[in-house]
């Protein structure tokens, strides 16, 4: 399965890395090359030369979603971000590309009415500082099944439920779902 994290701020480089340490095909994406370059640093220090073979870099939103199974974003928790980000990977990924984001702040059943995948779309309610922390990096790498929650449209399908929580199972945590009380 190939995974697209868009943002190589803190959380895109601790999900790439958690990702390629789990087996995935990574390709990390953002539009600032620092923060690339910082990632790939980052990676290449904790990954070793055997596993950066599992990780690409992309400087488009397009070039990273366009064989992906899985899209992660890591853009501000705001509105105008995710609605942005959510119309972008929804015209640019194929039509079986599941959708995450990251949010605590907004209704993902809102978000995935934007779309024209709306049964494909799943929120990580989770502070992304908590995520990102060396406390959960460390649970992850240990595999200690540290408890995630993961919101859903009503239009979810098993399928997409299926695949998030694979990913989020082999990358060392414990996914729980539940609907969007939001709407």
């Amino acid at each position: 399965m190939q995974v697209a994290i868009i943002g190589a701020g803190p959380l895109g480089r601790w999900l790439a890395l958690a990702a390629a340490r789990a087996g995935y095909t990574v390709l990390l994406e953002d539009v600032m090359p620092a923060n690339l370059h910082h990632a790939e640093e980052y990676l290449r220090q904790r990954l070793g030369p055997a596993a950066m073979p599992k990780v690409m870099f992309a400087s488009t939103i397009e070039g990273a979603v366009r064989e992906a199974d899985l899209a992660i974003d890591c853009v501000p928790d705001e509105l105008e971000s995710k609605l942005e980000i959510f119309c972008l990977l929804d015209r640019m990924a194929p039509p079986r590309t599941v959708l995450v984001t990251p949010t605590k702040k907004l209704s993902i059943a809102d978000l995935a009415s934007c779309t024209y995948r709306a049964e494909k779309c799943v929120a990580l309610v989770a502070n992304v500082q908590e995520l990102s922390s060396s406390s959960l990096s460390e649970v992850a790498e240990r595999g200690n099944g540290a408890k995630i929650l993961l919101r859903t449209p009503p239009q979810v399908t098993e399928e997409t439920v299926g695949l998030v929580k694979e990913f989020w199972e082999r990358v060392g945590f414990a996914p729980r779902f539940e609907p969007d009380r939001m709407q």
